[in-house]
């Protein structure tokens, strides 16, 4: 890649992404970015680093009568890890901006949160560097930036007619903790840890791309249909997504009483934070058992891509058919249910 032409990745639809496109500049990127807006992070040439941030602000993103402090903590920082797994990047630091109440601070449950956050940073062989902390009146708002290593980023724009289309884990796991816990009905041990524990696929990512060709990635953070729907415009190509191959969340049969209703929390639903990656056919089905051995998770072929746009799912010997997206903070109505009436999760 050449770091005196940086790269703009284009960005799919959907109110947020409008909003995120009046943001950007025109200007060509200076010297040294090589990767600027688009993707799961921006690259900069100075010893190849991938940057990312990312915020979670309460009663948004989280509520305390469904969390722990430290949960939370725990939460906001696997969601910006998660972007640099998206980029096959390497964590290396974290930077934490903390807007908290005098009482919250005062009665340690900041310090709890803080301690969630080390612990994922920890467990990911990052440190927390640096930040700011800054008195709230309310709501909390955690701010997350994290640094890695990567030497070639994988992005979004990869993807090519005839690539199949690969998860990680399981799908749908958060979407249906988020639906029992706006019910008040006990969680299922697994969704649990799905909604308040999730693993930053970084390992994964890069044991993948050392492994096999992989030609794109992305993190699910928005749905899987959703952010193929990212990935396929980026690429400028069709996703197809079979149904019927997703691999089901443990657990998810408490929050969804149809099997339908599963295939939508798992297409729709977001915040599992697995990486749904693209590679040339036969690629991955050689590592599939190899991969689980080692992580612990199933690597999942649920789709291919095709010439065309947008995202479609297979139905049997029919025609596919569009599918929506994901969740979107600027779309109405959403497909993933609020923290609160009238927010965005």
């Amino acid at each position: 890649m050449d770091a005196s032409h940086g790269r703009r990745v284009r960005l799919g639809p959907g109110g947020e992404f409008d909003l995120i496109r009046t943001f950007g500049s025109a200007a060509r990127l200076p010297e040294g970015v090589l990767v600027g807006p688009g993707d799961d992070c921006a690259v900069l040439d100075a010893g190849r680093l991938a940057l990312t941030t990312d915020m979670a602000v309460e009663d948004v993103h989280f509520r305390r009568s469904w969390m722990s402090a430290g949960e939370v903590g725990w939460r906001a920082g696997a969601a910006a890890l998660s972007d640099l797994a998206a980029v096959g990047a390497e964590p290396l630091a974290v930077l934490v901006s903390l807007a908290v109440s005098p009482e919250d601070a005062l009665s340690g449950w900041a310090g709890r949160l803080m301690a969630g956050l080390h612990g994922v940073v920890g467990e990911a062989g990052a440190a927390i560097v640096g930040g700011d902390l800054t008195r709230s009146p309310g709501p909390v708002i955690v701010d997350v930036t994290a640094i890695g290593r990567v030497e070639a980023p994988l992005l979004r724009d990869g993807a090519r007619p005839g690539d199949e289309v690969w998860v990680t884990g399981s799908l749908g796991g958060a979407g249906g903790a988020l639906v029992l816990l706006r019910a008040g009905s006990p969680l299922p041990e697994p969704l649990r840890r799905a909604f308040a524990r999730p693993v930053p696929r970084w390992r994964e990512a890069r044991w993948l791309r050392r492994a096999a060709e992989v030609h794109a990635a992305i993190d699910l953070s928005d749905g899987l249909a959703g952010d193929a729907g990212h990935l396929a415009a980026a690429s400028a190509v069709a996703v197809e997504l079979d149904p019927r191959a997703l691999p089901l969340a443990p657990g998810l049969e408490a929050a969804a009483p149809s099997a339908e209703e599963g295939v939508r929390l798992a297409l729709h639903a977001g915040e599992d934070y697995e990486l749904c990656v693209v590679a040339p056919p036969g690629a991955l089905e050689p590592l599939a058992e190899a991969f689980r051995d080692r992580f612990g998770v199933a690597l999942t072929r649920v789709g291919r891509i095709r010439e065309g746009k947008g995202v479609w799912a297979l139905e049997g010997e029919g025609p596919p058919r569009p599918l929506g997206g994901g969740f979107s903070h600027f779309d109405a109505p959403s497909v993933r249910p609020p923290a609160d009436p009238g927010e965005g999760t």
